[in-house]
């Protein structure tokens, strides 16, 4: 599977500097976003967007939702280099997420570096993150690859669908930050990720779907894989926080404890909860509450987690979760290699070391 990302990320990173250049000038700021009423600050601009994206685009990531949108739209049968710049969409808005969200939870590090928010001012992040949200539709605006006016409109009403859908999920998560109790049931734990995570992954699907001019049912099916193989990907993620054995950070830039140390109720933590005693229950909560932990407490969360074999439980759910992505991916006519690689990427999200 690193072998598909690691053919297909040049690809993808080539085209999203060709939609938005590491070196903006005046002349391309109009091209893109309209003529000027009086003049644009062609400077001010490259700093507030193109510099802050590429500081954050060149630490790594896997390109995995764009990667997918690529191998659906060719499992479908149409070429995916005549929709690139359809298949970056996904990638744009993930990043613009991390961006916010790394404001929102107070997170110091991404990606093995400092988090933007601390290199270029909260105020510069939140805007450049909030752009990356609106510049898809810009993408959409352009019409590459000449859509007829009906496909343009459903691309329009499922990003709107979506990405509202996404900041559901992103506002359980915070008030669940800000909440000592970890009250939520597993259900809506995977309805949050189902909604922060998963709706991004459906974005991919249902843009190859819609592409495509494949059915409903169809776009159905796709969708169901790509958000389950999201919520598997998010939980995998969250194991990956307690297992990393590096403080550094791996490929996808996490350090160990990271989501002890920001209180994130992770489906573990809501395991553990559940199956601890009393005593051990609150002082997880309390660990979780707490502005800030020391090293000993982060690994008390640890341990704790592994004695109630929450860590365990939450891979298992995982396998499960993906194992039902595969079975909508089924359900789809794909060719037989596109359809091999997609199904491998499902193991890969919940296996993955790095």
């Amino acid at each position: 599977m690193r072998d598909v990302l690691a053919t297909w990320r040049p690809v993808i990173d080539t085209e999203i500097e060709r939609l938005l250049p590491r070196e903006i000038d005046a002349e391309y700021v109009a091209s893109f976003f309209g003529e000027p009423t009086y003049e644009y600050d062609s400077t001010a601009i490259q700093r507030a967007l193109p510099d802050l994206t590429w500081d954050l685009l060149d630490r790594g990531g896997k390109r995995w939702r764009a990667v997918v949108c690529c191998l659906l739209i060719e499992g479908f049968g149409a070429d995916p280099h005549d929709y690139l710049p359809y298949a970056c969409i996904p990638e744009i808005l993930h990043n613009g997420t991390i961006i916010v969200d790394d404001v929102e939870d107070g997170a110091t590090m991404r990606r093995g570096e400092t988090a933007l928010h601390h290199d270029f001012g909260t105020d510069i992040a939140l805007n450049a993150g909030n752009a990356l949200y609106f510049f898809p539709l810009k993408i959409v605006a352009r019409n590459p690859g000449d859509l007829d006016a009906e496909t343009r409109l459903a691309l329009y009403e499922m990003l709107m669908h979506e990405l509202n859908r996404t900041h559901l999920g992103q506002g359980m998560d915070i008030q669940w930050h800000n909440e000592r109790e970890i009250r939520m049931t597993e259900a809506q734990y995977l309805e949050m990720c189902a909604c922060k995570t998963g709706c991004l992954g459906r974005i991919v699907a249902r843009l190859a779907a819609i592409l495509t001019g494949q059915s409903e049912e169809a776009e159905r099916h796709a969708a169901r894989y790509a958000e389950l193989m999201s919520i598997s990907f998010q939980i995998g993620d969250d194991i990956l926080d307690v297992e990393t054995a590096t403080e550094d950070g791996g490929a996808f830039g996490k350090g160990i404890g990271n989501d002890v140390r920001e209180g994130k109720k992770t489906l573990m933590a809501i395991h553990a909860a559940r199956n601890a005693d009393p005593e051990r229950a609150a002082r997880l909560e309390a660990i979780l509450w707490a502005d800030e932990n020391t090293d000993e407490e982060v690994r008390e969360v640890i341990d704790l987690l592994r004695e109630t074999d929450s860590v365990a439980y939450a891979r298992e759910c995982a396998l499960d979760i993906a194992s039902e992505a595969r079975d909508h991916l089924s359900a789809l006519d794909l060719d037989e290699e596109s359809a091999t690689q997609l199904a491998a990427f499902t193991r890969f999200m919940v296996e993955r070391e790095a």
